[in-house]
């Protein structure tokens, strides 16, 4: 027992024991809020629903996460952002429009994003449906309503170690035209400018730091980009930026703004670590972790990102068996056809662009067509192996010289094959494969009519060709007019309009047969008169014991058939040193 005088001071001991402990704790406390903080916003933009990571190129929703994660353990004051262009793109999103990004961005753990034009190819109430299926809020200040009200909120206030940091979103007004116009009917995109300084004088006295998330890009040939938005608003701190998929490895600065965009297709992410003391923005620095960094550093992929990505494919198993039509006859999309010649799946899908954009004319390159249909019903995964890429459909304005060139681009390997051989709407063309390159193109017609070099056509094709792919880069500085679908939505909506298809070979692309002259059979297998024997007409067919001009479609085998002999014999009695190989414009000896 302890004696009265012997307690006090034991108390008074304990009580200065305690004090000291409160003292030591109450100390770190207030140092950090008086000293240096830091907070992290890791960011992605124009993913265009590239969620797998692909060897040397794309990250993965999967390996970013991961990251993100192992980063915030040790550094709790971590954010992750997105700056639009996600919903749409690839099959995995188009299918279930959109929804599966949402799914995936949710077990990410987003903590905001600003929508792209892209984000509203479904159309604006999709995307509302979208953003009230996510867990994070989806923001855009300049996206009003007919009324005047704001179709989304403007932004949303988020605290990081004590910090509170003001998010606000912008939409780039090339929306209005940059997905389908009936998708943006009823709304309009307000000067990014001004709704920004509205929002800044909002946000002022109530955040520690001001940080757009804006899909305006910095291309010049935009009228409203994050340039022009930093200088008319110098009070923003950072500009998480998109639209014009562009890496910027340190960021940019604007006067005092921080401008940062990682390019697109996650082949990057982007990091910008602000800096606080006492309370104050101090520093801010922008950087990028690249697709070599990820695989340096062993990162592992996040199962639980993973396996929500694995369900959505799975579950899209039933959606792919969706009868959307049908064929009449086989739709050819062998390599060696659409390569090299006209396909009746080519005309097809050019002719479902034409129906998409109303453009004068419409090119794709051949090599983007992976695979035949066969005659019968047409599924939307039938579609989809034919079209696998996530391609859409952009218009601009061309000058009939450039469309020539582009032509002679695409025919000047023939008669081997090339990716970027043209399959064409609204045109026709011929050409002599015995001219040099770049001057084989004898005539080009557009709707009938003979191509002006000097006159400007609306012309559609895809976003890869548009942007100088495979070569193509006469096309690479035209403006875009529109974006529109992805090319194998056109194709399943032109396909459910259509009914049972008969597309057909048409000579929209014709080889000058002249320029092909035959290759002498060894004596003892030539035919005395079959060299003087005339060629027959197309519409007819040759007579036995002529010649017959291969045409776009044909093989070997079909040509025996039609002639009442075999391919063996066909093989014999012409120089062909592959017999599944034969060209358009080559001539075939008969028995």
């Amino acid at each position: 027992m302890i004696k009265p005088a012997k307690w006090s001071l034991w108390l008074f001991a304990l009580l200065l024991a305690l004090s000291a402990v409160q003292t030591a704790t109450a100390a770190p406390a207030a140092a950090e809020a008086a000293g240096s903080r830091t907070v992290t916003l890791f960011h992605t933009n124009d993913v265009h629903a590239r969620v797998e990571s692909t060897k040397d190129v794309n990250i993965g929703y999967a390996e970013m996460v991961a990251l993100v994660r192992s980063y915030k353990k040790e550094h709790p004051n971590t954010l992750l952002i997105d700056a639009g262009d996600t919903f749409h793109g690839q099959t995995i999103a188009n299918l279930v429009r959109g929804e599966s990004i949402v799914d995936i961005m949710n077990a990410a753990g987003y903590d905001a994003m600003a929508p792209g034009n892209h984000d509203f190819n479904y159309g604006y109430a999709r995307l509302v449906e979208l953003s009230k299926r996510a867990q994070f809020p989806v923001v855009s200040a300049n996206v009003k309503q007919a009324d005047g009200e704001r179709l989304l909120a403007p932004y949303v206030i988020k605290e990081a170690g004590g910090l509170k940091i003001g998010f606000f979103g912008l939409t780039t007004p090339e929306t209005a035209y940059k997905t389908h116009p009936k998708n943006v009917e009823g709304i309009t995109f307000a000067d990014p400018a001004a709704e920004a300084k509205a929002i800044v004088a909002e946000l002022k006295g109530k955040v520690d730091a001001i940080v757009a998330i804006a899909h305006l890009g910095v291309d010049l040939s935009s009228a409203d980009t994050s340039i022009k938005v930093a200088r008319a608003v110098p009070e923003i701190d950072v500009i998480l930026d998109g639209h014009s998929h562009t890496a910027m490895e340190a960021g940019r600065l604007e006067g005092g703004v921080l401008i940062a965009q990682t390019g697109e297709y996650l082949k990057q992410i982007g990091r910008v670590d602000l800096t606080f003391e006492n309370g104050k923005l101090t520093s801010k620095k922008a950087s990028l972790i690249t697709k070599q960094q990820v695989v340096e550093q062993n990162v592992q992929p996040d199962p639980k990102v993973l396996d929500i990505v694995g369900q959505v494919k799975q579950a899209q198993e039933a959606v792919l068996q969706e009868v959307v039509g049908s064929a009449g006859v086989k739709l050819v999309g062998e390599r060696e056809v659409v390569r090299k010649g006209e396909s009746n799946l080519g005309n097809l899908i050019a002719d479902a662009m034409l129906s998409e954009t109303g453009a004068d004319a419409a090119i794709t390159n051949g090599g983007g067509i992976r695979a035949s249909i066969e005659a019968g019903p047409i599924t939307k995964g039938d579609v989809i192996t034919v079209l696998p890429f996530g391609n859409y459909i952009q218009t601009k304005k061309v000058k009939g010289a450039d469309i020539k060139a582009a032509l002679e681009l695409g025919v000047s390997a023939y008669p081997e094959s090339l990716g970027g051989f043209p399959q064409v709407g609204g045109l026709s063309f011929e050409f002599d494969p015995s001219l040099p390159k770049n001057a084989r193109i004898t005539s080009i017609a557009v709707k009938g009519e003979p191509l002006d070099p000097e006159r400007t056509y609306v012309l559609a094709t895809n976003d890869f060709m548009a942007a100088g792919g495979d070569n193509y880069t006469m096309f690479k500085d035209y403006p875009v007019a529109n974006d529109f679908s992805s090319l194998e939505e056109s194709l399943i909506a032109y396909i459910r309009q259509a009914g049972e298809l008969k597309p057909a070979t048409e000579g929209r692309i014709r080889v000058k047969a002249a320029a092909a002259a035959p290759q002498p059979a060894p004596a003892a297998q030539r035919p005395a008169p079959a060299a003087q024997a005339p060629a027959a007409s197309a519409e007819s067919g040759p007579a036995a014991g002529s010649v017959y001009t291969v045409r776009p479609g044909d093989s070997l085998w079909a040509i025996a058939k039609k002639y009442g002999t075999t391919w063996q014999t066909l093989h014999k009695l012409n120089p062909v040193p592959n017999p599944n190989l034969i060209y358009p414009g080559q001539v075939i000896v008969l028995p």
